[in-house]
């Protein structure tokens, strides 16, 4: 376990913050209480300074009962009551306070005087922000333990003939998938009561309604629903040389977008003895299988699409909704899997889109390695989550051996130049790219968020925040301190 001093050594982070002492308004330490309950949990150490991280300490005299003020600020003003210890540590001879919040089970969690919409809070990187109704929503259905795409449509009723073609197709897919023609012959058929066993159809007051899984599965009227590929000129997405938008089923999205991406890329030649066989030079396999990821794991309450870009030096596929709770990048690393649409996996278990829970980060990389590729480059976006894979003939160095870049606040891994906004100082693009590019993966963000993105002072992000606008590229939303901007149209 990572010393106190270590902590505080590597600085603010998701799951990490600091005060300098104890704010005369409960409020502003407590915001962050809520976010790290609603998140992966984490630490708030009080005496250290934020910007320094200097160690300054607690009053010795009164550390007790401050400590039992904290305890009692959290308990009388969260809802529902979260799980914290609280500590005396002490540090380079000085006594600190330890408040250790963990993961909450009853999500959402939020100020009792402010109320859920505007009382919720969570984490993103090193900052606390209010929660959208977005997110609220996804924290609900992970508090009460239920899926997203499970929700029924009791305004809809299936018939027995749209039941009946879904279980057609599933079966068409399952057989399309199998591996040899042995496997093939053993594929057993869906029927009716098989997908309300996996609830994907439910009965509700004596009729059988559709749920979004049953949606996505078959006429998907979801609009965020889509995968959107491009392929761009160069490293970086100022020109386009092609794109496709697929909507329909998500199985079939799935096969449409991982055509688009073998016909955008290269393909070689292996000779073995007198024998020659094609190869992609990124492994097919696990460009199915990241796309296949970010359809069955993506946040369907999330307003936007799955993206797949190709670059010169690297694919790109990006999933709304960042990993879900209790997820992190060194546990999907390690085969650890959480469901987050329990409908779609289902399903795709049985069409042999999935093989085996939590073996698909594992297994990329492990293909990555056969083929020669680097790692790929995992990115959290708060909002988004991004794989990288870096192409054949790429020098770029991905970073340390595991190759993964997260935005856990480890002042040592690589960064993003979109991903993480600390890391823009290291980023050659105009700032109005860079503008641009974040709010393709951002429905909204404040010019707060732009300064710590660009790295500049507020009057110059105004600048090119005014310039875009101006250009009729970005639109603000709300005034004076509540401003946020959003890309024109979006």
């Amino acid at each position: 376990m990572v010393n106190l001093e270590t902590l505080i050594a590597a600085g603010e982070s998701r799951t990490l913050e600091f005060k300098e002492k104890v704010p005369s308004s409960s409020l502003r330490y407590l915001k962050t209480i809520v976010a790290f309950a609603n998140g992966n949990g984490g630490k708030m150490i009080f005496g250290v300074n934020d910007e320094t991280r200097d160690i300054v300490g607690m009053d010795d005299a009164n550390i007790f009962r401050t400590v039992d003020s904290i305890s009692d600020a959290i308990y009388n003003n969260i809802e529902p009551s979260v799980a914290a210890e609280i500590s005396v540590q002490t540090v380079a001879k000085k006594s600190l306070i330890v408040a250790e919040i963990f993961p909450g089970a009853h999500a959402p969690y939020y100020i009792k005087s402010l109320g859920m919409e505007h009382g919720c809070f969570v984490r993103t990187s090193a900052s606390t922000r209010i929660a959208d109704k977005e997110t609220i929503r996804e924290l609900m259905f992970d508090g009460s333990g239920k899926s997203f795409d499970l929700t029924p449509q009791s305004h809809k009723e299936v018939s027995e003939k749209q039941i009946m073609a879904l279980c057609r197709s599933m079966r068409d897919s399952a057989k399309k998938n199998c591996a040899t023609e042995a496997e093939e012959k053993i594929v057993k058929s869906v029927s009716k009561n098989i997908l309300l066993s996996w609830q994907i159809i439910q009965e509700r007051k004596g009729k059988i309604v559709p749920t979004k899984a049953f949606d996505l599965l078959t006429d998907n009227s979801l609009w965020c629903a889509k995968i959107q590929c491009a392929v761009f000129k160069g490293k970086t997405r100022d020109i386009f040389i092609d794109r496709k938008e697929y909507a329909g089923s998500v199985q079939s999205q799935i096969e449409e977008a991982y055509e688009f991406v073998l016909r955008n890329i290269r393909l070689g030649a292996q000779i073995k003895g007198l024998h020659r066989k094609d190869v992609y030079e990124i492994p097919v396999e696990a460009i199915r299988e990241l796309i296949v990821n970010a359809v069955v794991h993506r946040n369907y309450s999330e307003a936007s699409h799955i993206q797949v870009s190709i670059f010169d030096d690297r694919l790109e596929i990006t999933s709304p909704g960042g990993l879900p709770r209790s997820v992190t990048v060194e546990k999907m690393m390690s085969g650890y899997s959480k469901i987050r649409n329990e409908g779609l996996a289902k399903a795709f278990f049985y069409m042999k889109l999935i093989e085996h829970w939590g073996t698909g980060m594992p297994r990329i990389m492990s293909l990555l390695a056969e083929a020669g590729l680097p790692q790929a480059e995992i990115i959290d976006m708060d909002g988004a989550l991004r794989i990288n894979i870096y192409r054949i003939g790429d020098n770029r160095i991905v970073g340390d051996k595991s190759a993964i870049n997260s935005k856990t606040g480890d002042k040592s891994a690589i960064k993003s130049e979109i991903g993480d906004k600390s890391a823009i100082n290291v980023s050659k693009k105009d700032p109005k790219t860079l503008i641009l590019e974040y709010l393709q993966t951002h429905e909204q963000a404040s010019s707060k968020e732009f300064c710590e993105l660009l790295g500049l002072k507020a009057s110059r992000t105004k600048d090119y925040l005014n310039e875009l606008e101006d250009a009729g590229k970005i639109e603000s939303i709300g005034a004076n301190k509540n401003r946020r901007y959003k890309l024109a149209g979006r």
